[in-house]
């Protein structure tokens, strides 16, 4: 009762505190509504991108793949502070200067309005089939788990686990139609910080009492228990080999900060450059310290379990924290793990339904639509795909590799080709809109071949590089024998201050240096 009480507590003060903090917002207007009418500032930007990031299916998933198979997994996370470096620096700055709202309109401005319109389809299918199931069922383990919502009312696990995804989408689904990003953006500040302070108390309370009462001591004992979990340097056959760092990793990271609606949009929605810097960066900063949150406790869970939860790798996050958490806190803990779910799912939703608004219905439907029609079309477009969401969540479960790689192994399916596109947009002039169409096409239907029909014997990974590079010889040899001009970047948002923050150059060389030094340290000592 204390932990029902606990997390009814902490999820109401957050929607009370969202509700007070937008009551004065305009969410009629398309900026209002889709951009947070352009005012987030760092802080918000950081912890909103840090939650819609961090979600269940790092939490469960990720926790799961380090349970099993160790600290290799790390490079999933410690190349997000180069690819914001990245972000911060090149790609937002054009952006802002562009006034996007959408990636896809990016591909309009330099490609043509067809390549726009199937990028956004991409997105909207990815959407749908990939991030948003996932997320609602890796919350549903999470909170089925704690409450144990099945024995309370009744049902089978599974039928639990259902209701509980039904649950999750109805709620989630309510912040993205009702209050836009804004609403989504305050939440996820509130949520994601404390994910952060919560996400490293666990780990903290495990070793505190592995140690008896010495932290240190504690980390010495999971260490000396399973040495082999501490190894950074995956082999060939491992889950996550070390040489695809240097192969399509780097693409995936690149796209996901610098490229990904659901991220970027944050950024976009910022008052200024500087805050867009600061907001990346920050996050940065925030993601040196997430491998202590989802993948040292599933470590620890082994040092608890031994090798006896294998068959269900992704519960042992939650049994985790019922084994260290006081029952008191358990339940903010689930509210925040639940604010955790709600803030990816709602964040999905919105770029979703921003980009079905602005790219497909304006941009395709209805070119003259107003700001009203827009905003009605994305809260119209936000309750449909939630509804699809949670129809599809169930179909996930019992992933081979645990839910994280199944992610994983998805968003490559739509992630790459649009990152070859975007990449061949930015940094070359001579490739063409036809070239840029074909190659989504042929990179499409290279991954779903070599992944899922005549599977290749090497890690999904690798894949993804020979697809990068099998899409940008393509699009060269098109644009060879069908050139097209380069279209010219035109400044849309003129009221926007474009002074970058000072100190972006001093907090991006930081953060490549203290990413190198984590991944060179840990793989000498595990060495």
């Amino acid at each position: 009762m204390l932990t029902l009480t606990t997390f009814l507590g902490y999820t109401f003060f957050v929607a009370f505190y969202s509700w007070f903090k937008l009551r004065k917002e305009n969410l009629s207007s398309q900026d209002g509504y889709f951009l947070g009418g352009r005012s987030l500032t760092g802080v918000v930007i950081a912890g909103s991108m840090l939650l819609t990031n961090i979600s269940t299916e790092h939490l469960i998933g990720m926790n799961g793949s380090s349970y099993k198979n160790g600290f290799i997994i790390i490079a999933w996370e410690v190349t997000s502070a180069l690819a914001l470096v990245a972000a911060a620096i090149y790609f937002v700055p054009k952006y802002l200067k562009m006034g996007l709202t959408t990636i896809p309109q990016y591909l309009e401005e330099r490609f043509d309005k067809t390549t726009r319109t199937l990028v956004a389809l991409f997105l909207m299918i990815s959407f749908v089939v990939t991030i948003l199931p996932i997320v609602l069922y890796t919350g549903a383990i999470n909170l089925e788990s704690i409450f144990n919502i099945s024995e309370t009312l009744a049902l089978t696990k599974q039928e639990g686990i259902t209701f509980t995804v039904i649950i999750i989408g109805l709620i989630g689904s309510l912040y993205a139609i009702i209050g836009g990003l804004k609403a989504v953006a305050v939440s996820d500040t509130l949520n994601g910080y404390g994910l952060l302070i919560g996400g490293l108390t666990i780990p903290f309370l495990a070793l505190y009492s592995i140690g008896k009462g010495n932290v240190l001591m504690g980390l010495q004992k999971v260490y000396e228990h399973a040495p082999e979990k501490f190894n950074v340097i995956g082999s060939a056959d491992s889950v996550l080999p070390f040489e695809v760092l240097f192969t399509g990793l780097i693409i995936n990271q690149l796209y996901f900060w610098s490229m990904n609606q659901t991220i970027i949009q944050r950024a976009l929605g910022a008052k200024n450059l500087i805050e867009a810097q600061k907001g990346l960066l920050f996050t940065g900063v925030l993601k040196i310290l997430v491998p202590l949150i989802i993948i040292l406790p599933g470590v620890i869970g082994y040092y608890y379990y031994g090798e006896s939860l294998y068959d269900e790798q992704d519960m042992i996050y939650p049994e985790l924290i019922k084994k260290v958490f006081p029952v008191a806190l358990i339940g903010i803990f689930a509210a925040i793990v639940m604010g955790a779910v709600l803030s990816t799912f709602n964040s999905v939703l919105n770029s979703a339904s921003t980009i079905f608004s602005i790219d497909l219905f304006k941009g395709r439907i209805k070119p003259n639509s107003s700001d009203r029609q827009l905003v009605l079309v994305g809260k119209i477009t936000s309750t449909i795909l939630a509804v699809f969401a949670i129809a599809v969540a169930p179909l996930v479960a019992n992933a081979p590799d645990g839910l994280y790689q199944l992610l994983q192994q998805l968003n490559g399916i739509f992630f790459i080709p649009i990152a070859s596109i975007m990449i061949a947009g930015f940094f070359t002039k001579n490739v063409s809109a036809l070239a840029a169409k074909l190659a989504l096409g042929v990179g499409l239907t290279f991954y779903l071949i070599c992944t899922f029909i005549y599977p290749l014997n090497i890690h999904f990974v690798h894949i993804w590089g020979i697809e990068f590079l099998l899409n940008m010889t393509v699009m060269f040899v098109i644009s060879y024998f069908f050139p097209q001009e380069n279209k010219s970047e035109t400044t849309k948002n003129p009221n926007l201050d474009f002074k970058s923050w000072r100190f972006t150059p001093h907090l991006s060389i930081a953060l490549c240096i203290v990413t190198i030094f984590i991944y060179v340290s840990l793989g000498t000592q595990s060495g």
